[in-house]
Formats: C-alpha cells, structure tokens, sequence
C-alpha cells in the first residue's frame, strides 16, 4: 500500500516522509539503460529494503523527455522524483518540480550529468538510491531562461559548439573525454561580439568565445571553473571567457586544472538577471542540452525553487562531500536488498 504524507511548506522546511517511507516515482529514459528490468528490481528492493513503498515508474518518449512525466507524478502524490538518465532527463525532470515540495534525485545514467558531477555522483547508481534514503535535502536555487531551468550553467558559444560537435557515440564509447574532442575541432574558431547587461547596469561590449550563466561552478569530469558559485545564494555566476590564440586556451586550462583563483581571459560577474546578446546567431545550451541557437540569452535567478536529495552534511558549502561513504552505504543497502 502506499501512504501519502503532509508537506510542511515553512521557508526552511523540507520535504517531510508518510508513515511507512515516502511514495516516490522514477522517471527513466529507456534509452540510456541497458536493462531496465533489472534497474526496476534494484531500485525497487533497495528502497523496500529501506522501507519505501514500491515506487511509481514512467518512461521518457521522444515527444515528452520527462516534464510530464514527471507532472503526473506530483500529481499522484509523490515526495520524491527519481530521475534516472542523462542530462536532458534530469532538465526534463527539474522543469516538472520547480516551485512544488517534491525532491529531486539523481540516478545518472548519461554520459554528461552537468547536475550528478556537481553532486559527485558520477553513475554511480547505489549512491543515488541512498542519497533519496538519507533524506538530505537541500532547497536550491535554479536559473530560467525562457520557458526552460537550469540547475547548473547555461551558456551561449564555444560550450555549445563543444556540445554539438561531440557524436553520441563518441560519448557513448568513452564518456565526457568525448567533450574534448568536440573543444578541439572550435579552438581557433572567430569570437563573438557581445552584449552583456548585468541587472540594470550599462551593458558591458565584449568580444568573447564563451559566456557561460552558472547557478554552480563545476565542468565536465569534475573541473571547477567557478569556485565562489554557490547554488543558494540567490545569485547567478557569469563568466566571460575571451581566449583568442591557442595559447591563451592552454593558459585558461591549465589554472582551471590547477584551481588557481584568477583564471587569464575570464571575467566574471555577479548578479540576478542577465541579458547577452550577440551580433550573430549562436548555439545555446542548458545543463549540457543544446537549444535553439539565437543572438541572446536571458537568464535570471529563481530564488529557492528546487528541492534536491543531496548526500550529507547537507549545508556544506560543496555538495560533494560524504558521497564516497554515501556510495559505501548504498551499495549495503542493495546488497541487503538482494539477501531477502
């Protein structure tokens, strides 16, 4: 049987659990799983084994990549989303629980997952099941553009050609190193001659390779880029990456890989709304998903809008930490799973 249970709504409140575990539902692209039979048998006997009931479970089509799916499950009473996919799966997802008390969990199954990497998840699916069990719970801010969310970054130029240029299979083969064959093939490509206004401020004229909205600050393959984005602080990051010469690449690399505090051709800015405009069209991207190209790109803050499993402590400043022990005790719990 599954029991509902009551929400307190209060500002630093969090999504409470019913009697007998909370009802969740998983939202599952079946086109990133291997075998879905056996990914359903996993997460439902870890979470009976936890003592949730069995969980509600939709699949992702072409026509609807999970925002009604995942809009049907609030509607049914869930208290927690289960998005297991890639990238797409999990914009998918937030799109349906922005603004509502459902949390978000994460079970990658993608090559990218801008979100799982900020989180330390990787594909690590026995750390998702219990970062959703622990019951940590982080209300997050998510960044709007459009009628889309992003949790992570958007970004306007040479990120979304990198994105574009990288084959499905590629990604498939050998996972985000992929990306870097995409950057590759756009390294010496001509900048962009850009606008940008930063809330009411006069608009600052760049010319600029990339310029990159983030709610945090970590890259493919775990590289931090932006080490003061905080992802509750009620601000988006914008970076400015302005390279023209390969060498100017390799120096922005290398402090990047060296986590140096000034990065050389980057700037970045603080505030909670932005207006980029280019003096050509672009390519666009969200949490690794490219959208329709176009000459700009307005973003702004939405203030404590997305509930999300996090591993514990839930208030660190990196929402990494204890993921390694959280995996530890993940995979436990599976195998007690499998004992009964």
């Amino acid at each position: 049987m599954l029991h509902t249970g009551a929400v307190d709504a209060g500002q630093e409140s969090r999504p409470a659990a019913g009697a007998g575990g909370p009802r969740s539902a998983v939202v599952v692209n079946p086109v990133k799983v291997a075998d879905l039979d056996e990914l359903r048998g996993t997460v439902t006997d870890a979470l009976a084994a936890a003592g949730w009931p069995e969980p509600l479970w939709y699949e992702t089509t072409v026509e609807d990549p999970g925002r009604g799916q995942t809009e049907q499950a609030v509607e049914a009473g869930v208290e927690v989303v289960f998005a297991c996919g890639g990238d797409g799966t999990v914009m998918s997802c937030v799109r349906g629980l922005v603004g509502t008390d459902v949390a978000l969990a994460v079970l990658p199954q993608g090559t990218g997952n801008l979100l799982a990497a900020n989180l330390g998840l990787s594909t690590d699916l026995a750390a998702g099941i219990e970062v959703a069990v622990e019951r940590g719970r982080r209300l997050l801010d998510v960044g709007a553009v459009e009628d889309h969310y992003f949790t992570v970054m958007a970004g306007m130029g040479f990120d979304a050609q990198m994105l574009a240029a990288t084959s499905e299979t590629t990604k498939a083969r050998i996972g985000w190193p992929a990306y870097v064959v995409g950057a590759v093939r756009h390294l010496r490509d001509r900048p962009m001659r850009v606008s940008i206004r930063l809330d009411d401020q006069q608009p600052l004229r760049r010319r600029a390779r990339s310029v990159l909205v983030a709610n945090v600050g970590r890259l493919q393959g775990g590289l931090t880029l932006l080490t003061e984005a905080e992802p509750d602080d009620g601000y988006l990051d914008v970076a400015v990456l302005t390279p023209r010469t390969l060498r100017h690449w390799l120096a922005l690399g290398w402090a990047v890989l060296r986590r140096q505090d000034r990065v050389p051709r980057m700037e970045v800015f603080r505030c909670r709304r932005v207006e980029i405009t280019s003096n050509r069209a672009q390519p666009r991207e969200l949490d690794g998903d490219l959208i329709a190209p176009g000459r700009t790109l307005k973003a702004e803050i939405r203030r404590r809008a997305l509930w999300l499993c996090v591993p514990q402590p839930e208030r660190a400043r990196d929402l990494t930490v204890d993921v390694d022990a959280a995996a530890e005790r993940g995979e436990q719990l599976i195998e007690e799973a499998r004992r009964e």
